[in-house]
């Protein structure tokens, strides 16, 4: 799984993390299961902590005192005279937003790692930089609405990195030095903004999920309960407690921070203003460029081709990336509609390819044209390297052990793992691009025992849903299917990444002994 580009280093560099996020998903996996692996619902866990992180917000805000009295006094009568239901929601309140943070960093981690933000995914990776932004302001406000001294702390030390920057008339850290300086209307205003701020934050990964065909924005069921719970079990066990309260006329020492919000503060008290904004800045800047840097080169986006089109809609139905639209008939033949691809949105999976029922493999190869291909990898370069890779197996001397082709995923297993003296492998974008004809051809063919079908980690597709549409057309339940004749047990589907070497071969070898048996108990029928 390298880039569509970058140097040599570069891919070394992501190779090796990749193995390293390979091992680690893989320990969630054995502890979880793939269907409730954390690290694969990253991005629908930072969505579920911001709707608890919202609950519980509306729920203390009823009972918070808007002024600069009553604000830490309300928030105190609710952690401890209420600290078995009101102390529990403000803990869960905090710890739901860490979490957030966590999630969504890890998810921009992981996304970096898997080469998932260049080329059409610029769009989501662009816009989740700001979503990170307005999650920081959302939760650094918060912080400001107890007052204590940890928010009389965060208060100074912000307002006197703005005015380093000398847009305000009068240096506004200066209201918070002499004690009475700050009023009600100065709470009023921080509430305004704590209510305001995660409004555009949400309405931001909104934008942020706009583009994606499909976006799942919820985790499993029993992830969520069990995230859930234990964000529960961690506030009652530690509850969030508040530091005293603020006094304005006495500078604030011994504070116990929030690291996964205010990691910035250490690094203003010993570098000062103007470090932390080249930081802030220059990191912004360089997350916002980098899904061109350096500019990615992709494959040529899928192609429709009218003549073949019956305007099925099923590329439409199976596009990951809603990159196949159906619109009105353009060219005069007897069909309602024609497909039609959004080159901006396509990612050159080839799974719209194997969605087409148009053109199986069973045709002459000058005949082999389909309704929508890939012009860099089309359906009959498919046809000629299975072609090939039959023949090439039939060539070798190996006669008595059971013989298998295995078409493999570009992002799964490694290439050398799928060919030896008694298995060929064909690769392909996406295992979502395979037509179930050509299990039908690769299985009718002479000398191919069995056929492997071999993609990402369950749950865990580079193309989001290869898997899955591979699998429902398999099982029959989803178009173009895999015909009934075709014996089942011939077949092997095996969903792995790098790290699942031995795993693998363990798997075939336990195929291999399937069909052996197979093979001794038909020749004792025949008998």
């Amino acid at each position: 799984m390298v880039p569509m580009c970058g140097s040599l280093e570069d891919n070394l560099i992501r190779r090796v993390l990749q193995n390293r996020l390979s091992d680690v998903e893989a320990l969630f996996d054995r502890a979880f299961g793939p269907s409730w692996n954390p690290f694969l619902q990253l991005g629908t866990l930072a969505f579920f902590f911001f709707w608890i992180a919202a609950v519980s917000g509306i729920y203390l805000f009823i009972f918070f005192e808007t002024s600069a009295v009553g604000a830490y006094q309300s928030i105190e009568h609710m952690t401890h005279a209420q600290w078995y239901y009101s102390g529990i929601i403000r803990s869960l309140h905090r710890y739901s937003s860490d979490a957030m943070v966590v999630t969504a960093v890890l998810h921009l981690g992981r996304e970096f790692i898997l080469d998932r933000y260049r080329g059409v995914r610029w769009f989501s990776w662009f816009t989740g930089v700001p979503v990170l932004w307005f999650l920081y302001m959302s939760g650094i406000g918060g912080y400001w609405l107890v007052w204590d001294k940890l928010a009389q702390y965060v208060a100074v030390a912000s307002m006197e990195w703005l005015d380093w920057l000398g847009i305000f008339g009068e240096p506004v850290a200066a209201n918070f030095l002499t004690r009475g300086s700050l009023d009600d209307r100065f709470f009023t205003l921080l509430v305004f903004l704590h209510i305001f701020v995660p409004l555009v934050l949400l309405f931001l990964m909104w934008v942020h999920i706009l583009r994606i065909g499909r976006p799942k924005v919820n985790p499993k069921r029993g992830l969520a309960i069990g995230s859930l719970s234990a964000l529960v079990i961690l506030s009652v066990f530690f509850p969030a407690l508040s530091q005293g309260e603020a006094d304005l006329g006495v500078v604030p020492t011994d504070l116990g921070l929030d690291w996964f919000f205010l990691f910035p503060y250490p690094l203003y008290d010993k570098w000062g203003a103007g470090a932390l904004w080249a930081i802030t800045v220059g990191v912004s800047l360089l997350l916002l460029a980098m899904p061109w840097l350096p500019r990615a080169r992709p494959p040529k986006p899928a192609q429709v081709y009218l003549e073949k089109c019956n305007g099925c809609a099923r590329c439409y139905e199976d596009c990951p990336y809603g990159a196949v639209s159906m619109r009105p008939r353009t060219d005069g033949l007897p069909f309602e509609q024609e497909a039609y691809v959004n080159s901006d949105l396509c990612t050159r999976c080839g799974i719209c390819v194997g969605a087409c029922p148009v053109s199986p493999p069973f045709r002459r190869e000058e005949q082999l044209v389909t309704g929508i291909d890939l012009p860099d990898f089309p359906l009959a370069q498919l046809r000629t390297d299975t072609a090939a890779a039959i023949a090439d197996l039939n060539k070798k001397t190996v006669q008595s052990l059971p013989r298998l082709i295995a078409f493999g995923c570009d992002h799964g297993l490694s290439t050398d793992l799928l060919s030896n003296d008694e298995m060929v492998g064909v690769r392909l974008p996406c295992i979502g691009m395979l037509p179930p004809s050509f299990i039908d051809y690769a299985v009718s063919a002479e000398g191919i025992d069995g056929v492997i079908m071999s993609g990402c980690r369950d749950c865990n597709c580079f193309h989001r849903f290869g898997i899955n549409w591979t699998q429902q057309r398999i099982a029959a339940k989803r178009d173009p299917y895999l015909r009934r004749r075709v014996p089942r047990e011939r077949l092997l589907t095996f969903w792995g990444a790098l790290g699942d070497e031995k795993k693998f071969q363990a798997t075939v070898e336990e195929f291999r002994t399937d069909l052996k048996n197979m093979a001794q108990n038909s020749n004792k029928d025949s008998e």
